[in-house]
């Protein structure tokens, strides 16, 4: 008796620990990796955009999230995804958006010959543009860089990993 309520809660734990990440995009959801959390140092108001990239029957989806002072700022226009062999993604502006709490998403989508590219390569960098109304203490608007980094400092003596497996992550869903 005590062997199978084991391996019941066993079973469960599992379930638990395999649990596996979505998106929500127009009222359909699709299999996510983790959510990512890129440095964006020219970025004043947070220093960081979270992306995460979830697999369609049709490619991919880019969600990026930052944080914003107020609601008319919006991340508009196209997106470059910069891969680490040095290839660079181009994604149009397709206009779906949303704005909750302090935060505005944008979602890009891939095509399946980029979500091959994504599979095999990590992300090194997403660019994106803010853009907001005229006002004088108004939110940060400009061309920003988010970097694949997992910490703003480290030492020379450090030689741990610093930037996420994106390609690995990608490749399982």
């Amino acid at each position: 008796m005590n062997l199978k309520l084991s391996l019941l809660i066993l079973l469960f734990i599992s379930t638990f620990a395999n649990a596996q990440q979505t998106i929500t995009v127009k009222g359909s959801s699709f299999p996510a990796t983790q959510e990512y959390t890129f440095i964006c140092e020219k970025y004043a108001f947070s220093g960081e955009a979270k992306i995460q990239i979830a697999k369609t029957d049709k490619g991919g989806i880019l969600k990026i999230t930052i944080t914003t002072a107020n609601d008319k700022a919006r991340i508009a226009g196209g997106l470059y995804v910069d891969l680490t062999n040095a290839d660079v993604i181009a994604c149009t502006d397709k206009n779906v958006k949303e704005s909750a709490d302090g935060t505005t998403t944008s979602y890009y989508y891939f095509t399946p010959a980029e979500w091959l590219k994504l599979k095999k390569t990590d992300i090194y960098a997403v660019r994106f543009i803010i853009a907001g109304g005229p006002d004088t203490f108004g939110n940060q608007t400009g061309y920003f860089t988010a970097y694949s980094k997992m910490n703003y400092f480290s030492t020379a003596f450090d030689k741990s990993k610093k930037t996420f497996d994106t390609a690995k992550e990608i490749s399982v869903l």
